[in-house]
């Protein structure tokens, strides 16, 4: 493949970067300046990085940052990507945001709205968030891992990583989407450190590959650490699934200049395309040129509120006071969300950003990865019988095939039997029984917000 062209995406080398100084102080300042105005990424697609939110720094020496770089125009040279950093230099300044929150409908009845998906233990002893947060320790400070969840989730959340600082689980008053929970992350991160780097990763998928993952991850961490780049993960497809978006990818990101080489391919982000149909989905995966969206990404602070302040400048200004909040404490951020976080606008971060952007790499996942979107991806990770039933429970069955069953329940459990039962779900737990066909289960959905509605059951969602 090609290298990137000159112009058309930028990868800035750390030299060209004016130092940025991260604030003497881990905890939140006490009082916060108004964030400097952001510049506008350039229609070709560099950029010069916005003069970030600045907490007050705790040392007369610190400033807010500010990167310059020069456009790329006219310039016959090829970016590349930069060079490793040196050792120790990068680790307590970067961030894990883990995005935990959800209504908990796919799932049902086992998850509901106070233990969505990802607070649940479908496979293993420890639930989706826990696994999420397991697999990021070796490569971040366990102070440095935020999750942003609802407000009635907090508590669960907090009681299952005890380990985290309480501050570091941030409720969201209401849902306002992915765009809204990634801006809330950035303000917060920033209120700690205006030189960070963060990922944005999702609570509830599973990854038996961990240190492929997080091989991926560090890789990811180190591109986005030195210039204005966005980092998404995209995921090897293995098959032509039409229940996930994809990402284009086109040229190839150079190696390092010097330093290091990466073990992670990336490459530069053609465009994102939705949730295709099957004939297209086969295309995507003959050509060798798609991923799968995993929704998972990587910036720094400066590059999250530049983009922000382009293409979506009323989150930016969002982002501003959530900062200056953040660095006078957790009361102070609950107390401006609640005022204010049910008006902001509710989008995805895709739509909002992603698409948008012209300056997107995508990190080439080769690790195994599942989105376990609803029950029937449960059997890709259960043993199954001779005629594909998959069983967490005692089954016993005369000739049932390619079932799911799942009892959940504590007390009293007996063997679910079944006769002649094929491609279904069966679901049992202490107050609720689910019986679906697989191929119906996405209006599992609409069946919980049917029982929402009816005072005799709203207590079971």
């Amino acid at each position: 493949m090609k290298p990137l062209e000159s112009g058309r995406f930028l990868v800035l080398d750390r030299s060209t970067i004016e130092p940025m100084k991260r604030m003497s102080s881990p905890k939140p300042a006490r009082t916060a300046k108004s964030p400097a105005r952001s510049s506008k990424l350039s229609s070709k697609g560099t950029s010069r990085a916005a003069a970030a939110p600045d907490a007050k720094p705790t040392s007369k020496k610190a400033s807010a940052p500010v990167a310059r770089a020069s456009s790329g125009r006219g310039s016959s040279a090829k970016p590349s990507a930069p060079a490793s950093p040196k050792a120790g230099m990068v680790s307590s300044d970067r961030f894990v945001i883990i995005m935990a929150g959800g209504r908990g409908e796919r799932f049902w009845p086992v998850s509901r709205e106070k233990t969505p998906k990802q607070l649940i233990r479908l496979l293993g002893d420890r639930s989706f968030l826990q696994q999420a947060v397991d697999r990021v320790r070796a490569l971040v400070p366990v102070n440095n891992i935020l999750i942003i969840t609802n407000a009635v989730q907090a508590a669960e959340v907090r009681r299952q990583l005890p380990e985290l600082p309480k501050d570091n689980v941030i409720g969201e008053p209401i849902g306002r989407d992915t765009c809204a929970a990634v801006t809330l992350g950035a303000a917060v991160v920033g209120a700690r450190s205006t030189t960070a780097v963060m990922a944005v990763l999702p609570a509830d998928h599973v990854i038996h590959d961990e240190k492929g993952f997080r091989q991926v991850l560090s890789d990811a961490f180190d591109v986005a650490s030195r210039g204005q780049v966005i980092v998404t993960i995209g995921i090897q497809p293995t098959g032509p699934e039409t229940g996930y978006g994809y990402i284009h990818s086109g040229n190839v990101l150079p190696a390092p200049a010097s330093g290091k080489p990466l073990k992670t391919p990336f490459y530069k982000v053609e465009r994102f395309v939705e949730k295709p149909s099957l004939e297209k989905a086969q295309e995507y995966l003959a050509s060798g040129h798609y991923r799968w969206n995993a929704g998972m990404f990587v910036w720094s602070f400066v590059t999250i509120t530049n983009v922000l302040s382009v293409h979506q400048p009323e989150m930016h200004q969002a982002c501003q006071r959530w900062f200056a909040a953040a660095a006078k404490g957790a009361k102070r951020l609950e107390s401006v969300l609640a005022a204010e976080y049910s008006e902001i606008r509710k989008i995805s971060v895709d739509f909002a950003l992603m698409e948008k952007a012209q300056n997107v790499v995508v990190a080439d996942g080769r690790f195994d990865w599942d989105d376990l979107g609803a029950w029937p991806a449960l059997a890709r990770h259960l043993k199954q019988d001779a005629e594909g039933n998959a069983a967490i429970g005692d089954l016993v069955h005369v000739d049932a095939a390619r079932n799911i069953v799942f009892d959940g329940r504590t007390r009293g459990r007996t063997p679910v039997t079944l006769v002649g039962v094929k491609d279904s779900i069966l679901v049992l737990t202490d107050d609720a029984t689910l019986v679906a066909s697989k191929s119906e289960s996405q209006k599992i959905k609409e069946l919980v917000r049917k029982l929402a509605a009816d005072p005799r059951w709203a207590d079971r969602v």
